[in-house]
């Protein structure tokens, strides 16, 4: 199938940072382009919060970061909803979703089913989802390209540069500042950068950004437009907001949930969505 050069909307579906907030999910995003739908993580809460915008049989493709709870919970319920379904508008079993993952991802959401370690040896999800571990090679899916890179979060964890014909967005995933972040941002034309704490000195290494760290980000990367994501409810998004636009004098702000951004207009227009 031929793909046009299409408008890019991001949907943020949940953006609670860790775990979820008093008001919102924790981190799911939503990206479609021409038609197809690219779903990005799928926290605590995030399942019920993308009914809202459009029929999860509708998905056309799924990719994960890392498995880290606030990122991947909400699979086990999606596999729930693909498999005992009682009026799906398609065979699941023929259509199976694409995720595409960190290598252990199988095994590891198997598990969230398997009662025993022997029952665990034969239990899998392939029949209705059709797993794609991520490598550092550009991969086509739909209308994007997209390419993959570990960065600096504990385990196997990734950022990613996710391209059409006329954009380019950049997402970092869960990660402390490194060089894979910056070549997956160059020239962005938004950068959905997590900035998770405040700035401080004494902060753990390879974990997460400040708001004055992803502003360095995008300033460094040339990115743009910078969108913070996965802040914790326990740290103040004005204060994450001030680090960021002290560090990058292009557009700033912190993404809402439900909020709808179009990647490839020279601003962002923002419909619905409230703080988290």
């Amino acid at each position: 199938m031929t793909w046009h050069s299409p408008t890019v909307l991001l949907t943020i579906l949940g953006c609670s940072g860790s775990l979820p907030g008093p008001q919102g999910p924790a981190s799911g995003y939503l990206v479609e382009a021409d038609g197809y739908r690219l779903a990005i993580d799928l926290g605590n809460g995030v399942l019920a919060a993308l009914q809202v915008h459009c029929d999860p049989f509708s998905l056309d493709a799924l990719l994960f970061s890392h498995l880290h709870p606030d990122h991947c919970a909400d699979f086990t319920t999606l596999a729930v909803m693909r498999r005992y379904h009682t009026h799906p508008p398609h065979d699941t079993s023929a259509r199976k979703l694409p995720v595409h993952a960190p290598a252990d991802a199988p095994r590891r959401f198997a598990r969230a089913y398997a009662e025993s370690d022997e029952e665990l040896r034969t239990a899998d999800l392939s029949d209705v989802f059709d797993f794609h571990p991520l490598t550092p090679e550009p991969t086509t899916v739909g209308p994007f390209t997209i390419t993959a890179a570990r960065v600096e979060h504990p385990g196997e964890c990734y950022g990613f540069r996710i391209a059409t014909a006329g954009a380019v967005l950049a997402f970092t995933g869960d990660s402390g500042p490194c060089a894979a972040l910056h070549d997956l941002a160059r020239g962005a034309d938004v950068l959905l950068s997590e900035a998770t704490w405040t700035h401080s000195d004494d902060r753990p290494p390879g974990v997460h950004l400040s708001g004055m760290q992803a502003g360095e980000l995008a300033t460094s990367a040339g990115a743009g437009r910078l969108l913070l994501t996965h802040i914790a409810p326990w740290t103040d998004p004005g204060t994450v907001l001030a680090e960021a636009q002290a560090a990058f004098t292009g557009p700033v702000e912190v993404v809402r949930q439900g909020g709808k951004y179009e990647v490839d207009e020279p601003v962002v227009r923002v419909t619905g969505g409230h703080g988290n």
